[in-house]
């Protein structure tokens, strides 16, 4: 298993975070790191996402800091570059995802069906983003996809919080979940970020329990 698969792994949790303000990087940063999630997937849905990342990274150098939404091999070279130690997207880009095994970055493309699994294998991949998550089946959809393919290890993402998180985590299927509702958008926005550090120990508690 790949070392940032195993710190996945340990942390469960992988904040999915939309940025619009270098700014609020380093705050941001800080309020999950105080709340005991050192991990976040900044998403390539704004122009800011790389220069965040690279804050990020430089502020906290032992947060586990990725990029998510990556669409195109450009986008991948522009993330790593900045920092980012491991590639999400939402879905399976052949092109993509071979471009980012070139190079050796961790990547975790998305599927949500056997075609993305069997694809995925044939590129060496076993640990897939399952996207969207509960609007594709949830988790009874990954035990039925974990039949055919047992050596599949699942992130699922998408429809993700705290009533159901649990549930997820308890299947052996399941590697982490990516989610949001620790850090929204508006609370971002607002600077909030006592309210996103407090979420995250909610969340933090809930995994641990």
């Amino acid at each position: 298993m790949h070392k940032i698969t195993e710190q996945l792994k340990f942390t469960r949790i992988i904040p999915v975070v939309v940025l619009d303000d270098p700014a609020d990087a380093k705050p941001l940063a800080k309020a999950l790191c105080d709340g005991g999630l050192p991990c976040a997937e900044i998403t390539f849905r704004t122009e800011a996402a790389a220069e965040c990342i690279q804050i990020m990274s430089k502020e906290f150098p032992d947060m586990l800091v990725g990029a998510g939404t990556v669409l195109t091999a450009a986008q991948a070279d522009q993330a790593m570059k900045a920092g980012a130690r491991f590639i999400v997207s939402p879905g399976l880009n052949p092109a993509m995802v071979k471009h980012c095994l070139k190079k050796k970055y961790p990547v975790f493309p998305g599927i949500n069906n056997p075609t993305g699994i069997e694809t995925a294998l044939s590129m060496g991949l076993t640990f897939l983003k399952f996207f969207p998550a509960e609007v594709s089946g949830g988790l009874e959809m990954i035990k039925a996809l974990s039949a055919p393919y047992p050596q599949v290890r699942f992130m699922p993402t998408g429809g993700i919080n705290p009533e159901n998180l649990h549930t997820y985590l308890a299947c052996d299927k399941v590697t982490a979940c990516g989610g949001s509702w620790m850090v929204k958008e508006e609370l971002i926005k607002s600077g909030n970020f006592e309210e996103i550090q407090k979420l995250t120990q909610e969340a933090v508690r809930t995994i641990r329990a």
